[in-house]
């Protein structure tokens, strides 16, 4: 079969999934085909999607290949979807960060290092599948231990977890915010 067949049928299959392929599901979803060939057909729409400017791309998101729609065009599409954007309070982007970076993690963990409950952020997180419950930590009380989903990774368009940004990236990023002026906090003198 040609290579512009295969393309079509990987574009046709990414097309439709509701949530992003990994290669391997791809690949086994297409067992007749060479792992080089299905890789070299992601790679050809990838380069069609970029070089001819489409409404859409290919990315790799969440471990696996989705289309979505290109950034800019974000306002356009939600007045057809007629859907708000993701809002986060302070409190449950504070309680989600520290789940991302410090997973997998305990109620109590997150309690400590934000310093109020945050029983009913958690709850909230895990109502809209940001973070599950992967376990419960084998000491008294037997905590349950918390990390983050696919979903998770999907709403922050992260290919992993090793996509979130560093704490000098962030920093970067706090600095070249122009509105954002950090003021030293009174510290007490150790002697």
């Amino acid at each position: 079969m040609s290579e512009s067949v295969i393309r079509e049928i990987v574009e046709s299959i990414l097309f439709v999934a509701d949530t992003p392929l990994s290669f391997d599901r791809l690949a086994n979803i297409l067992e007749e085909f060479d792992r080089d060939e299905i890789r070299r057909a992601i790679d050809a729409i990838t380069a069609d999607c970029n070089s001819q400017r489409r409404g859409m791309e290919l990315v790799l998101v969440a471990g696996g290949y989705q289309f979505r729609s290109r950034p800019e065009y974000a306002d356009y599409i939600r007045r057809l979807k007629k859907v708000k954007p993701a809002r986060f309070s302070p409190s449950a982007l504070e309680t989600l960060a520290i789940v991302a970076y410090r997973q997998p993690v305990t109620r109590g963990e997150v309690e400590y290092l934000r310093g109020v409950d945050s029983g009913g952020i958690l709850k909230s997180l895990l109502d809209r599948k940001l973070i599950k419950i992967i376990g419960k930590k084998d000491i008294p009380g037997k905590p349950l231990i918390y990390g983050t989903t696919r979903e998770f990774m999907e709403t922050f368009n992260l290919k992993d977890l090793a996509s979130l940004p560093t704490l000098r990236e962030i920093e970067e990023l706090a600095d070249t915010d122009s509105d954002f002026e950090q003021v030293p906090l009174p510290l007490p003198e150790t002697a």
